[in-house]
């Protein structure tokens, strides 16, 4: 079996944690592990037209996250991770700067991994919380 961090290299590799919607919305990821993924976004550019942070964009950053740690807990059983579900509560508004999201698992089976997501900014206050479950199906072949 392979460690966290060639897991992890594996993703960069295949360009999955730098391209797509997080590079669009400016994700960087900063700790990874199938035990905590860590990574932040700009409030800039993520706005909506109040100019506050996007609730679309706080759920974008929370199954970034989630996604990540379940995927690296997939490929131990040689399976892809597929969200199917997540909820976020907006406790607070982000004007400026950047917020930084948690992920931690809940459950990390066979078939399901379901993470918690603290998304918190600069500060350290807590803007919103999430949840995410994905699904884990085996790789497609070819």
């Amino acid at each position: 079996m392979s460690t966290d961090a060639q897991r992890l290299q594996e993703l960069v590799d295949s360009g999955a944690l730098s391209e797509g919607l997080g590079k669009t919305m400016g994700i960087e990821i900063t700790e990874v592990s199938t035990e905590r993924v860590v990574g932040r976004m700009p409030v800039e550019g993520n706005r909506q037209p109040f100019g506050l942070l996007h609730g679309g964009a706080s759920c974008v950053l929370a199954e970034s996250l989630g996604s990540i740690g379940s995927t690296l807990h997939a490929q131990a059983f040689g399976r892809i991770a597929v969200g199917i579900e997540i909820n976020a509560t907006h406790h607070r508004s982000a004007t400026e700067g950047h917020v930084t999201g948690v992920a931690t698992p809940v459950h990390l089976g066979r078939t399901l991994a379901t993470w918690d997501i603290t998304i918190t900014d600069d500060a350290g206050k807590k803007v919103c919380t999430s949840r995410l479950t994905c699904m884990l199906r085996d790789a497609p072949k070819g």
